[in-house]
């Protein structure tokens, strides 16, 4: 029996993490400032003594020294996530993204505990190679475009990981997430998934951002959440990036019409400039596929979770809160 600290605990992904390490028998110390979790995503475990849960930000460095110091290993998932945000409230994400990033690194070799640091397929930004292997390069937009200060943010937050495994010797791994989805991700961050669904649910409009031929890619959370344990559990993982995802590629306007079929919802289905969805002048990617063959060589991992399936659990999750 271990004991974990999970950094954004309270989060979508977070949030699964916990059951999963708690089911396993591991105890758990969740930082999170429910800036964007939830109290309710781990409510399952309150009382529980193999779960703790601390409200602070990853942003006050004595709180994430002690809370370091008493664990055996970290995952770090805290971060300023979505779209939205990141658009509406850039120094905010910023700070978070790097400065946090760099106080639980500092904390995790100042006790010498390994950490898992979860990156994103945004570090691509408008590469559009068939499959993304973890050496593609990276093709941004200008950096005063507020859309790329995510990545820009997450690519300091690597290189600090990366440095500090290089020079320092912490065992550090990386992780690039590609789309991940499921059961207590809401929309409102700019998710696209739960966004489409509970529109469908509500017989509103369902709203495409841009032409709807940008393809994506989605995995499901518990797929997602087992990546993330093999490789913490494997010690050749350790300095090095892998991406997680799905391989299996599907455009926006597709997905919306699959949302619709899958929940039985009679909503038209609208496009809406990028312009009116977000800001002027924003940039998107118009493809994102992952190349997963370094995962699956060092820990055999692959998604089992089709996209049907992802979205049937996404909406029988936004039901439960609809309903009365």
């Amino acid at each position: 029996m271990a004991k974990y600290l999970v950094t954004g605990g309270a989060g979508f992904i977070g949030s699964h993490l916990v059951d999963a390490l708690i089911d396993r028998g591991d105890s758990v110390v969740v930082l999170d400032d429910l800036s964007t979790g939830r109290h309710d995503n781990i409510r399952q475990h309150s009382g529980s003594p193999e779960m703790e849960f601390v409200l602070g930000s990853i942003l006050n460095e004595a709180l994430v020294d002690d809370v370091v110091r008493r664990c055996d290993f970290v995952i770090h998932l805290a971060a300023a996530v979505g779209v939205n945000l990141i658009v509406e409230r850039p120094l905010e994400s910023l700070a978070t993204n790097i400065r946090g990033s760099e106080i639980v690194l500092e904390k995790c070799h100042k006790y010498g505990r390994k950490v898992l640091v979860a990156s994103t397929s945004e570090i691509y930004g408008k590469n559009t190679s068939d499959a993304l292997s973890e050496e593609d390069d990276r093709i941004l937009g200008s950096p005063l475009k507020t859309r790329w200060s995510y990545s820009e943010a997450k690519a300091i937050e690597e290189v600090l990981a990366h440095a500090y495994w290089r020079e320092k010797g912490l065992p550090t791994v990386i992780v690039r997430l590609f789309n991940t989805v499921g059961p207590r991700q809401v929309g409102s961050y700019g998710m696209v998934i739960p966004r489409l669904v509970e529109q469908a649910l509500r017989e509103r409009a369902i709203t495409v951002y841009g032409s709807g031929e940008q393809t994506r890619c989605f995995c499901h959370v518990s797929d997602v959440v087992g990546a993330l344990l093999g490789l913490m559990s494997e010690p050749e993982a350790e300095g090095r990036v892998f991406n997680v995802g799905s391989k299996s590629e599907i455009s926006i306007g597709d997905l919306a019409r699959r949302v619709v079929k899958v929940t039985g919802s009679s909503s038209e289905i609208v496009l809406i400039p990028y312009d009116e969805a977000y800001e002027a002048g924003f940039e998107d990617m118009q493809r994102r596929r992952p190349d997963t063959t370094r995962i699956k060589s060092l820990t055999g991992w692959q998604p089992t979770r089709d996209l049907e399936t992802i979205i049937k659990d996404v909406a029988a999750d936004i039901e439960g809160r609809l309903s009365p």
